[in-house]
């Protein structure tokens, strides 16, 4: 029995590391759709395998790496051609990086929910802006060494690739650690407000995106409104719908990206989704904390309500209504 238990563990875990191994190349196949040429490098606005890489960490813990290094390296071979030393080296620097971002987050007692300010201020400086330098500077140190990136566009292929996979974390993450608490709607839900939202979304995302009148500010009002009202579950597939559709306008050369030359739409795309993704993470983490402690801070006020009830001296005898009072002494005598 003990033998057939450790035998389904290990399968399951098998399973749990090919599925996220998949996941990772299916997603980064995703990414290289929009690839955008950085000084002779191809890198991606958003890299989606960085997102899913830290969030499977965060459910399922450490022990799942070589599903992740094994995504990386497929991932590097289909976009190469082949297995080489260096491709080897990118595919170790993609591994290294969420798990060291899943090490520092764990460091600092990082919860899943996305509850609490600190937890979405950690995902943002410790998980994405800083776990992710470590990917950048393996891949386009790599590029450098082998020969295939001069060494004055280091700092630019740098630049865009950890933006991309630091949008990853911000976008793709945040999503996922929202599932991990997805349930079937009730019939009372508000159904009507939420569809709304996604109409003002998808209208609001495409005139930001596709107008020449340069009105990119016009999603912040829709974040807000998400973040507010539904906090992550409604403002990260709403900062992920803005982010995807500001980078098909941006490859695209549309609207207020038309007209700039290729540094510069990566420049735009890295600060439009990085707002994007600080405001629908962080305004969403201030409005399901302060929804928290207004329910425990209810809850403290019953219990202690409770607690004054039971513990209020009673009424002496005399103060009792004259009804039981008689009654009480008919029965005596």
């Amino acid at each position: 029995m003990i033998r057939s238990k450790e035998t389904r563990r290990r399968a399951m875990l098998v399973l749990e590391m090919l599925g996220i191994a998949a996941a990772y190349y299916a997603s980064g196949r995703v990414g290289l759709l929009r690839p955008v040429e950085v000084e002779s490098s191809l890198v991606t606005p958003l890299w989606p395998p960085s997102g899913i890489a830290v969030a499977s960490l965060l459910y399922l813990g450490p022990r799942i790496w070589p599903g992740i290094a094994l995504g990386a390296l497929l991932t590097v071979i289909s976009t190469s051609g082949g297995l080489t030393f260096w491709g080897l080296t990118i595919a170790a620097g993609s591994t290294l990086a969420p798990l060291c971002s899943f090490l520092a987050l764990r460091a600092v007692g990082f919860r899943a929910e996305l509850d609490r300010l600190r937890d979405g201020v950690a995902l943002v400086f410790l998980g994405a802006m800083g776990g992710m330098v470590i990917s950048a500077t393996v891949g386009a140190g790599a590029q450098l060494l082998s020969g295939a990136l001069p060494a004055a566009e280091f700092w630019s292929v740098w630049s865009a690739w950890w933006a991309g996979d630091a949008m990853g974390v911000l976008m793709v993450t945040p999503l996922l650690l929202v599932l991990r608490k997805a349930r079937l709607p009730r019939v009372d839900d508000r159904w009507a407000e939420a569809g709304a939202l996604a109409v003002v979304t998808a209208v609001a995302t495409a005139v930001a995106t596709r107008s020449s009148l340069s009105m990119i500010y016009v999603i912040f009002p829709v974040l807000v409104w998400a973040a507010l009202r539904f906090q992550l579950a409604g403002s990260a597939p709403c900062a992920l719908f803005i982010s995807v559709m500001a980078i098909v306008a941006g490859t695209d050369a549309v609207g207020p990206f038309a007209g700039h030359s290729v540094l510069e739409v990566m420049l735009n795309l890295s600060v439009l989704n990085g707002c994007v993704a600080l405001t629908a993470l962080l305004l969403a983490a201030i409005v399901t904390e302060h929804n928290n402690i207004r329910h425990e801070t209810e809850l403290a006020c019953e219990e202690l309500a409770a607690l004054v009830e039971e513990l209020s001296p009673q009424p002496p005898a005399e103060d009792w209504p004259n009804g039981a009072h008689n009654g009480h002494d008919r029965g005596i005598s």
